[in-house]
């Protein structure tokens, strides 16, 4: 069999095994995205996996960007990199997805276990960055705009009591829409 038959075979395997999963999404017929946990628990994580031309008897490419991953810490992404990539290596030459994704759940709580939910604002960090061990990630604090006095004035003066602008402040008089457009009466 050739790369492209195992491709869509291990495919077809993926669509009928996770049909109606929410956890699965399919990002396109190389691409995927699987959550690990429940979405409202801080130690879920989400894999993005790509299959190169060569799949399955080259590694898939997988990365842990997504920006439902922003809590996990540097050290947590690579330690879980690590573990995927033994996986990886034992499975090269055979359909791994499926295997991948259950062994990231059965041991979501190891891959997990010295997870700390990161709080600040967080650079955000690539799969290069990560593979090449840069531990200088520097963190940067976002600063809130400052306003004078009669900034904040204004402002209240145009606010109600909560702090939202009145319905309508951005409406267009109809009034004046109609003498401006539209066709001229005779």
């Amino acid at each position: 069999m050739t790369a492209n038959e195992d491709q869509e075979m291990e495919l077809e395997a993926l669509r009928s095994i996770y049909e109606g999963d929410d956890c699965f999404k399919e990002l396109s017929p190389v691409s995927f995205q699987f959550r690990i946990g429940d979405i409202d628990n801080s130690k879920s994580f989400l894999l993005e996996v790509s299959w190169p031309e060569t799949y399955p008897e080259s590694a898939p490419h997988i990365s842990l960007d997504a920006f439902f991953n922003n809590k996990i810490s540097l050290e947590t992404k690579q330690y879980i990199n690590l573990k995927l990539d033994e996986q990886v290596e034992t499975n090269l030459g055979t359909a791994m997805m499926y295997t991948l994704f259950e062994w990231a759940k059965e041991n979501q709580e190891t891959l997990m276990e010295n997870h700390q939910p990161v709080t600040s604002s967080v650079a955000l960090v690539s799969n290069s960055d990560i593979m090449n061990n840069s531990t200088s990630v520097s963190k940067k604090k976002e600063k809130k705009e400052q306003l004078t006095k009669a900034q904040k004035r204004k402002l209240i003066g145009r606010t109600d009591n909560k702090g939202e602008l009145p319905r309508g402040w951005n409406w267009v008089d109809v009034v004046k829409l109609s003498k401006t457009g539209g066709k001229e009466e005779d």
